[in-house]
């Protein structure tokens, strides 16, 4: 397909940004010095003899405000936890164990150019300046547990420079019919890490609705740089080609474009495995099992899938049949499925996403959705 959105776009974001990866080891001294952790990706191979349990001790690091872990099978499942404290490198305080949310999210293969080498992975969790990290990793069933191999930690550090820093005040473009997105160069999108092409598919049939998990205390002017860390996160830690998510949006209301290739084309994300295909994908950024939707993501989660649907002429507040194209533990590969044009991710995938609040008010949001598209 001739995207014009792809021949508009001139301009690369002369952004540097590193994500460093330390191994999950069970031998690594309690608190060494500071580690010294290079620009990019480094990959250090796991190894432990507890079949069951992993873990990182407590060390000093490089700057880092995210972090996740990731596992080298990208079908494999975790069954178990992951929790992760940090050391505010402001303060020097040690966080409290954190659960890091479960969530695999893998491309299909076929039709996603993540699909040859991806990783599966917990979601990222938005920490703020950090200088040290202790992860640990525990099987559910005990000593009988085995734990999917190649574990690792990824340290993600969105503001390794200062021009990585964008403001994007004034940013965000509209048109008559279509809501202000703040564009990829106003969150710092490395569009050199993107290697290969957007693909796409006939048209939007579903927006499912996200949440990003993690932490809901962020200030919204964070925003832009935690996208970019979810963004490093999905490309550099989990090799995928592009962030996962068509669209994002922060607790302030303020939507973001999320994967490349056009706002307005349908183009294959990997949001919902197993149903990526004639669907996007909206994350809001924070916990909504922990959190009450704000008004203004009502407003923005809304308008978005209003104009989104709208473009192929669906009703927001009508259903939609699709075909999952892989078995994803909700659905098996073929399988007719009948949807509301506006879904949570637990509709299509076996996930808490997009978490019990804002699960509960998609209601609210169809509602919103079928005003918008009646103006």
């Amino acid at each position: 397909m001739n995207n014009p959105y792809l021949l508009r776009r001139t301009a690369r974001v002369a952004a540097t940004t590193a994500v460093a990866l330390a191994t999950l080891g069970v031998t690594s001294p309690a608190v060494p010095g500071v580690a010294q952790i290079p620009d990019g990706v480094r990959s250090i191979a796991l190894h432990g003899s507890d079949p069951a349990q992993r873990a990182l001790s407590a060390r000093r690091t490089a700057p880092f405000s995210m972090v996740g872990v990731t596992w080298a099978d990208s079908r494999a499942e975790l069954d178990g936890t992951a929790q992760a404290r940090t050391r505010d490198s402001v303060t020097g305080v040690w966080s409290g164990w954190r659960d890091l949310e479960l969530d695999v999210r893998t491309p299909e293969i076929g039709t996603d150019t993540e699909a040859g080498g991806s990783r599966a992975g917990t979601q990222p969790l938005w920490t703020g300046p950090s200088d040290g990290v202790q992860v640990r990793v525990t099987g559910r069933g005990g000593p009988r547990s085995k734990l999917p191999a190649g574990l690792r930690v990824e340290l993600v550090d969105p503001e390794r420079d200062a021009a990585a820093r964008t403001s994007y005040a004034g940013a965000a473009v509209a048109a008559a019919s279509e809501p202000a997105v703040v564009p990829r160069s106003g969150w710092g999108a490395d569009e050199s890490l993107v290697l290969s092409p957007a693909k796409y598919t006939t048209d939007t049939k579903v927006v499912f609705t996200h949440h990003t998990a993690g932490t809901n205390d962020y200030t919204c002017a964070q925003s832009a740089d935690i996208i970019r860390g979810i963004f490093l996160y999905h490309v550099q830690g989990q090799g995928w080609n592009d962030i996962g998510y068509h669209f994002l949006v922060d607790k302030c209301g303020t939507v973001f474009e999320g994967r490349a290739g056009g706002i307005d084309e349908p183009v294959v994300g990997a949001q919902t495995y197993g149903l990526n295909t004639d669907t996007a994908g909206v994350a809001v950024l924070g916990n909504y099992n922990e959190a009450t939707t704000p008004q203004p993501v009502l407003q923005a989660v809304a308008g978005l899938a209003a104009w989104k649907l709208g473009l192929s002429g669906y009703d927001a507040t009508g259903t939609a049949e699709l075909t999952a194209i892989a078995d994803n533990g909700k659905f098996t590969n073929g399988q007719k499925v009948v949807l509301n044009r506006i879904s949570g991710h637990r509709d299509g995938y076996p996930t808490d996403c997009p978490g019990n609040n804002l699960y509960a008010d998609l209601t609210a949001i169809r509602a919103l959705a079928a005003a918008a598209q009646e103006d």
